[in-house]
This record gives C-alpha cells, sequence and structure tokens, in this order.
C-alpha cells in the first residue's frame, strides 16, 4: 500500500496535520518517528553531546483535528538539545502527548540520551540517559573525554590516550529510505591523545589540540539528532565548539487517509 510520510525538519518548527475525508473501518493511527535535538560541547572541555532522545512508535488520532509538531534545535555551547514533540498543546510547546528529550551536553549532563564528561582530574561520570529513549554518556579521565550516549548504545569511555567514541544510534526506514538517527558525539582530547568518533546516527567527531591551538569536534548532522563531537582544552584563544544536529519529526499514514489539508 502507498504511503504518504510528512516530515519536519526545524525550518518548520511546527506543523499541523489535517484530514477530513477518511471513511474506512482501520484504526486512525499514524507511524510517527520523533527525534529530539543532539546536545552541543561545553567551551574547553572535549565531552561528546548526547544523541536526542528517540521514540517510535504508533498513535491514534482524531480524523479533521489539527496536530501541532515541535522539532527540537541542536544544542550550541553549553546548552543541551532542544525537546521533540508530537502533539504539542501549541505551535512551540516542548511538552505534549509524545516527546523526546533532548540531548545532554558535553559537561556530563542527562537527557534524552547523555553527554559525555571532558575529564578534569580522575575518573569523572558522563550524563544519564532516559530509558526509551537514550542511552548514558561516557565518562572521562583527565584530558582524555567519554564519548556522549546514542539512542542505540552507550557512549564509551575515555581510557589512556583514547578517547571514547559517541554511542550509536538506531536506523529507521520510515522516511522510505533507511537512515540512522540520535547518535552521539565522539570526545575530544589534547595533543598525544586519539579523538572518539561520532557514533552512527549523524553523531560529530572529537577533535585533538595542541598545548598552543585548541580545536572544535564537529557539530552533529543537522535532521538527526546527532550529538556534537568535542573539542579540545588546550590554546589560549578559545574557539567557537561544536553544536548539536537539529532533531526531526516524521509521520507517516496509509493512503486511505487524503495529504494533509494544510502543513503551516
Amino acid at each position: 500500500m502507498a504511503q504518504y510520510s510528512g516530515i519536519f525538519t526545524l525550518s518548520q518548527a511546527s506543523q499541523a496535520i489535517k484530514d477530513n475525508n477518511w471513511t474506512g473501518l482501520p484504526p486512525q493511527n499514524v507511524e510517527y518517528l520523533v527525534v529530539a535535538g543532539g546536545g552541543g560541547t561545553i567551551a574547553n572541555r572535549g565531552g561528546g553531546g548526547g544523541g536526542g532522545g528517540l521514540l517510535a512508535g504508533y498513535a491514534g488520532i482524531t480524523l479533521g483535528s489539527s496536530y501541532f509538531v515541535t522539532v527540537g534545535a541542536g544544542g550550541v555551547v553549553n546548552t543541551s538539545g532542544g525537546n521533540s514533540v508530537f502533539d504539542s498543546t501549541t505551535s512551540a510547546a516542548t511538552t505534549g502527548r509524545i516527546v523526546a528529550l533532548g540531548g545532554g551536553n558535553g559537561n556530563g549532563i542527562a537527557g534524552g540520551s547523555g553527554g559525555g564528561f571532558g575529564g578534569v582530574s580522575g575518573s569523572d561520570l558522563g550524563g544519564a540517559g532516559t530509558s526509551g529513549q537514550g542511552n548514558a554518556g561516557g565518562a572521562g579521565i583527565a584530558n582524555v573525554a567519554g564519548g556522549g550516549g546514542g539512542a542505540g548504545t552507550v557512549g564509551l569511555n575515555g581510557s589512556g590516550t583514547i578517547c571514547g567514541n559517541g554511542g550509536a544510534g538506531i536506523a529507521s526506514a520510515i522516511s522510505g529510505t533507511v537512515t540512522a538517527y540520535a547518535g552521539g558525539g565522539g570526545g575530544g582530547g589534547n595533543t598525544g591523545k586519539t579523538a572518539g568518533a561520532g557514533g552512527v546516527g549523524g553523531g560529530g567527531a572529537g577533535a585533538i589540540g595542541t598545548p598552543t591551538t585548541q580545536l572544535a569536534g564537529t557539530s552533529g548532522t543537522a535532521n538527526t539528532g546527532g550529538g556534537a563531537g568535542g573539542g579540545s582544552d588546550y590554546g589560549s584563544t578559545p574557539v567557537t565548539q561544536a553544536s548539536g544536529g537539529s532533531g526531526i519529526v516524521i509521520l507517516r499514514y496509509p493512503d486511505t487517509f487524503i495529504a494533509a489539508t494544510s502543513t503551516t
């Protein structure tokens, strides 16, 4: 059976879905994938940002009604990702019926998936994930950061001279193409260390700096909810750190439903 899909990106911050010409007997459901924005990093610290929380399933709808959708922005410096919501109460609401939580930033902050930790000394734990949405970030040690958690797996710990990789996201074919979402950002570190790779699903890679040059990690991929890669903390001139990738909301429904009357 053919399917209609509505794919909503950050530039479409809210969307109303309306249908008033369906007379069949099957349940009035839509399939959804709701991915929140990925977490950013913090200035002068290498923890990877957590991937945005990911929720998938089916939801009942009332034909002829409008449903607000909010798409979470990726987190910038010192900021976690924004929530993504299907069936919000208003066009800019961060709460509603189905809420995916933004990824935690790379300072060990909890979120849909938790951020990694840059590590100052000893072992600094990564942020916790949210059950059913994502996983915890990795711990860091001095100058060797942990990776951000992903929707599918935890972020890895920094160990020895190796920074932690970001956790893997989860793949979905709801858009018609198999795509991975909500990977965690890799941890960054300083000279002589090895940067963490970004998790599959849009996670950014970490960066390695030198005693005189501070470097930023790679930003998470837009419309995947990938976490930002962690940067280094050496260097006299701070750089603009990486941002998390914006989230996405995808709805799919049978062609016994007519296309949405309007999307605004």
